[in-house]
């Protein structure tokens, strides 16, 4: 036995590693305490440098440690001079650097060096500039370095030019770095913007200049050049994301203008339904209604108390203006933070009037990339599908093509874009993009009626577009709910849901025309699930069969009580 080793058992080690633990901590807290009493009583000199120093090194994550240096620190700048600051703040660098070196990662020590920086007389910005490429080069995702690199260029007047270059570096050694074509992203439309529509010239900016606002689209000789260097990344690499989101960024996604697409009249409610492009607080947008010519002091709510910001909203007409059927009346909206309106006539004999944007369905639901030349997404799309034969079930390479062909053409790829769906099925995100576009082809058919049946819908979509349906059938499907957006549909009459399951009606909610409900077959429970259908003051069939609140007691009184005007009931 003489001659080996002794081996400590785990209970031993784990023993004197929780002393060795102890006896650093009790270092650590007596430290911090001194530290934190010459803070209380205002002491602002070296000793605080070098207790802050010692425990920082150790733990560069202690923000009140820091900023009790910055107080020493401009403190001691006050009695120097300049050379002596200078060298006073270089030091500081240097022991910045070292902290980072336990924590790359530190908001504090990235704070510290950038304010640092901000107080040197004679600050090295290409020192700085190198130390971004060191830690970078150690990990290409570390985003404090990232930022901390923006406000290095800035202030080191580095040309746009120069940083695409660098990014240019960083993916070809790494096609991977999604960082680098984030980066990418923000300085391409500097260097590279569209022209502007009326603009005479296509002179591209200095590659030294530093604008403020830039177009975020890029011009099509430049798009060109990136879509060949994102080909390059994903053909080397299918299934790396980064270039993947990066070819989505370049592809775009457009911006629908901002406008008013819908204006309904009723003169029965005298109530005027508006709807926009987009969702809006109606109160904070200068809407402004002008009836005949004359401005109408009007109060604009959403369709749900819920919805603050809606795509539909309505206003109550002064009583008297429009209910006379002999008269014919001129409305106008104006939305004047947009400086865009639209019209709408109330004719003679007329009890209800609208006025809809003169888009068709199809443009309008196939505004998922950006509208660049046809041919142009045609070659990307021929491209995507000569992958796709070398790697039929990449994920990323499948959703392209689906984006693609629906901003060439949804109806003439419609049934390859069901067989791409079907192929992502398992992915839930995907069973939402489905649903979506399983919407929209939909709805470029409807006009008053539209039907959903079995498409296997676990949400609703495009709801916004449907003011003016009449009549919708969203029976077997695998709904859960009708949201608060399913009050925008402020024309319908009849309701057909059966065959889901349904527990919550909050989207029922003042129907001004809402007649029959059917809701065969869900999971209505309580009482109170209905409660909203009485802000429905036109309901009069509701269909309740097959849904659990048929056991509750006297439900038949109780119904009658909650919703007296319905007169046929069946449970």
């Amino acid at each position: 036995m003489h001659g080996r080793v002794k081996v400590k058992s785990t209970a031993q080690q784990e023993e004197e590693k929780r002393k060795e633990r102890e006896k650093k901590l009790k270092a650590f807290v007596s430290a911090r305490d001194a530290v934190l009493r010459k803070r209380s009583a205002g002491e602002h000199d070296e000793e605080a440098l070098q207790l802050t120093q010692q425990l920082l090194s150790s733990n560069p994550d202690f923000a009140t440690l820091w900023n009790y240096r910055r107080e020493v620190l401009l403190q001691l700048e006050t009695s120097r001079e300049k050379d002596e600051v200078q060298k006073l703040y270089e030091s500081e660098l240097h022991f910045i650097e070292a902290c980072l070196k336990v924590n790359p990662k530190s908001y504090g020590c990235w704070h510290h060096r950038s304010w640092v920086n901000t107080r040197l007389p004679q600050p090295d910005w290409t020192r700085e500039l190198g130390l971004c490429d060191r830690c970078l080069s150690l990990d290409e995702r570390n985003f404090h370095c990232w930022d901390y690199r923006r406000v290095v260029v800035k202030e080191s007047g580095v040309s746009v030019e120069q940083e695409l270059q660098f990014t240019d570096r960083l993916i070809g050694s790494n096609f991977s770095n999604y960082s680098s074509w984030h980066y990418r992203s923000t300085l391409l439309p500097q260097l590279h913007p569209q022209p502007a529509p009326d603009s005479a010239s296509n002179t591209s900016p200095s590659p030294t200049a530093s604008p403020q606002i830039h177009s975020h689209r890029v011009c099509e000789e430049q798009l060109l050049k990136e879509y060949e260097l994102a080909h390059n990344a994903f053909f080397t690499d299918p299934n790396d994301q980064s270039a993947w989101f990066y070819y989505r960024w370049l592809l775009g996604r457009a911006e629908r203008e901002e406008m008013i697409s819908c204006v309904y009249v009723s003169r029965e409610r005298e109530r005027v339904s508006v709807a926009f492009s987009k969702p809006v607080h109606a109160q904070s947008e200068g809407l402004m209604l002008v009836l005949d010519g004359q401005p109408q002091q009007v109060e604009w709510r959403s369709t749900h108390p819920r919805l603050r910001h809606s795509p539909v909203w309505l206003c109550d007409l002064p009583p008297g203006s429009v209910s006379d059927i002999s008269n014919e009346h001129n409305l106008t909206v104006h939305w004047t933070e947009k400086y865009t309106h639209r019209d709408c006539a109330l004719y003679t004999g007329c009890a209800e009037s609208w006025c809809r944007d003169s888009a068709t369905d199809q443009e309008l639901f196939r505004s998922e990339l950006s509208v660049e030349k046809s041919s142009v997404l045609q070659a990307e799309l021929q491209s995507c599908n000569q992958l796709l034969e070398l790697e039929p079930q990449n994920k990323w390479c499948l959703l392209t093509i689906i984006l693609l062909m629906r901003a060439l053409d949804p109806l003439g790829h419609e049934k390859e874009t069901l067989a791409h769906f079907q192929t992502l099925k398992v992915r839930k995100y995907y069973h939402y993009l489905n649903e979506r576009y399983s919407g929209s082809r939909k709805l470029n058919f409807f006009f008053v009626f539209l039907s959903l049946l079995t498409q296997n819908l676990t949400t609703l979509c495009h709801l916004d577009q449907l003011l003016l349906v009449t009549h919708i059938n969203l029976s077997s499907n695998q709904l859960l709910r009708l949201p608060p957006q399913f009050a925008m549909l402020q024309c319908l009459e009849v309701l057909e849901a059966d065959d889901n399951a349904i527990e919550s009606l909050e989207g029922l909610y003042h129907l001004p025309k809402l007649e029959e409900v059917s809701l065969r077959n869900n999971q209505i429970c309580k009482l109170s699930d209905l409660e909203s259908l009485a802000s429905c003051t036109k309901l009069t069939r509701l269909d309740l069969r097959g849904n659990p609140v048929h056991k509750t007691a006297n439900i038949d009184s109780e119904l009658s009580q909650l919703l007296p005007l319905v007169t046929a009931l069946s449970l």
